[in-house]
């Protein structure tokens, strides 16, 4: 019993400790301690994910290169790969120095015209339409009278709000012309039902031909795409070219071609003084050469802007600042020129006093070597916008010269004659002997044969702007008619042509003119 009992007493103590024990973790919020054989768990190391660097993606405005900007944005999937197109590309693959003079010539206009594609939402393909029509040269001028850029003809810039006057000739104002070529587009586009192929047709041939050219197949129950279309030639490569130039320029390192970057930010900005100016004043205003005013303003005609509205000009963007401060600083003088209908009693003495500029002004204005005027014909007469002040005329228009690769001017032959030598022909042509031989590699010691053709380069008076035009006679044409229509001597086209002694032009026949494109805008 004794023994029971202390074994009861026993359990009860310690059941009373380990109550007392757990009772005492309890209170203290500690957890019951394990025994010494039970395994502590590992620590749970919690790595921290990998944040990548977030790459930048630049927008195609924010490229550089404008003709990246422009390429981002072409879809050359939808460029279809037929013999047509891969003709074209092969053709500038081959000619890679064409987009470098592409590039050259389209660097102050080219954002500006990107630009105004992308504000519109066009395809960017249209920014390079340029590059078709005139190889971006502003002064271009085609046998159909097509002008400017986007060689727009006459009447279709009429029609789009480009006018064309004796002083200017808006299908050659980079601005207005690209505003009136995007009209003209989204216009056609509309026609045909968003179907920019027909519409772009239409922009080289006409829409009228082209519903034809639709209305005929359908009648025939042939396809109406453009591909399956009988178009005049011109226009059926004029799609295919657009292409090829797309593809080129988007994928100009996959062709091994490297066109040389235009920056894509602003180059030139338009400033309005508001009155008539002499562009010779305006450049010395911004501190630029007359000549590379008159390239970047080409759709004046004559050696000032219009005297009542289009007198805006496109200056280089880092000019602007120049041209403003020296502009207001000469209280705003540009100048105002009146063209007069000479009458009876005239004299340039008597139109100068009465118009209070100088005989040397006038003559200067109207490229006069004396002082001979006649009754019934026009001349200009500068006048200060200011009493006393004459006007500061430029003393001519700089050359603009061709793109030839003599460096400037237009070529002539010359048909050797009995009894010719370089001595002669060089005094008749007002060339020198050097010239003649290099022009045509000869020796100076070389005789020459009766009949030998000679190339001669011949300068273009100042302030003219010369275009070979190739024109193909048509059935009742004449050579008064074409002398008339393109404003040259019919002696000229004779001595371009060799047609000495031919009677009779032929439907066909090509014609090769030198046409100063500043003197055909009406």
């Amino acid at each position: 019993m004794k023994s029971r009992f202390f074994l009861a007493s026993a359990l009860f103590l310690a059941g009373c400790q380990l109550t007392n024990t757990v009772e005492e973790q309890a209170n203290t919020n500690q957890e019951p301690k394990e025994a010494s054989t039970q395994v502590k768990p590992a620590k749970t190391v919690v790595t921290p994910p990998i944040v990548k660097p977030e790459i930048k993606v630049i927008t195609p405005q924010e490229q550089e290169d404008l003709w990246l900007r422009i390429g981002m944005q072409i879809d050359t999937d939808a460029i279809p790969e037929n013999k047509d197109v891969r003709h074209y590309r092969n053709w500038y693959l081959k000619h890679p120095t064409h987009l470098e003079t592409v590039a050259k010539r389209a660097e102050p206009f080219l954002y500006l015209i990107v630009e105004a594609v992308e504000e519109r939402n066009l395809p960017l393909e249209l920014a390079l339409l340029p590059i078709v029509e005139s190889s971006f040269d502003q002064f271009a001028y085609s046998h159909g009278r097509a002008a400017g850029l986007w060689q727009i003809t006459p009447p279709t810039g009429r029609s789009f709000g480009l006018e064309q006057n004796w002083w200017y000739d808006g299908r050659r104002d980079v601005v207005e012309s690209t505003r009136a070529a995007l009209d003209l587009l989204e216009y056609l586009n509309r026609k045909f039902d968003g179907n920019w192929q027909h519409a772009l047709a239409a922009y080289n041939t006409g829409e009228g031909r082209v519903f034809r050219a639709i209305r005929n197949n359908k009648a025939a129950g042939k396809p109406t795409d453009f591909w399956s279309l009988s178009l005049p030639k011109e226009t059926s490569g004029y799609v295919p070219k657009l292409y090829a130039v797309a593809d080129v320029i988007k994928n100009q390192k996959k062709y091994g071609l490297s066109i040389p970057m235009v920056a894509n930010k602003p180059a030139v900005a338009v400033v309005k003084p508001g009155i008539q100016m002499d562009l010779g004043m305006a450049a010395r205003y911004a501190g630029i050469k007359t000549a590379d005013l008159q390239k970047l303003n080409p759709a004046y005609n004559s050696w000032a802007t219009s005297p009542d509205k289009n007198n805006d000009l496109l200056l280089p963007i880092n000019k602007v600042a120049r041209f403003n401060k020296q502009f207001a600083a000469s209280n705003h003088q540009g100048m105002k020129v009146v063209r007069y209908k000479v009458k009876s009693g005239d004299s340039l003495s008597v139109l100068a006093k009465r118009n209070h500029t100088s005989v040397k002004q006038i003559q200067r204005a109207n490229n006069m070597n004396n002082t001979n005027i006649r009754v019934g014909k026009h001349i200009l007469i500068p006048v200060a916008l200011q009493d006393g002040e004459s006007s500061q005329l430029s003393t001519a228009l700089q050359q603009v010269r061709s793109q030839n690769s003599h460096g400037g001017g237009y070529r002539t032959i010359y048909k050797v004659k009995s009894g010719d030598s370089l001595w002669t022909i060089a005094r008749k042509q007002n060339v020198s002997i050097d010239q003649l031989t290099k022009w045509n590699g000869l020796s100076k010691k070389k005789t020459l044969r009766v009949g030998q053709k000679l190339t001669i380069w011949k300068d273009s008076n100042d302030g003219e702007i010369i275009r070979t035009v190739y024109y193909k006679i048509r059935q009742g044409d004449n050579l008064s008619t074409i002398a008339k229509r393109y404003k040259v001597k019919v002696a000229d086209v004779v001595k371009w042509n060799q047609l000495s002694g031919q009677k009779y032009l032929k439907p066909g026949q090509q014609l090769k003119l030198y046409v100063d494109v500043t003197k055909v805008s009406v």
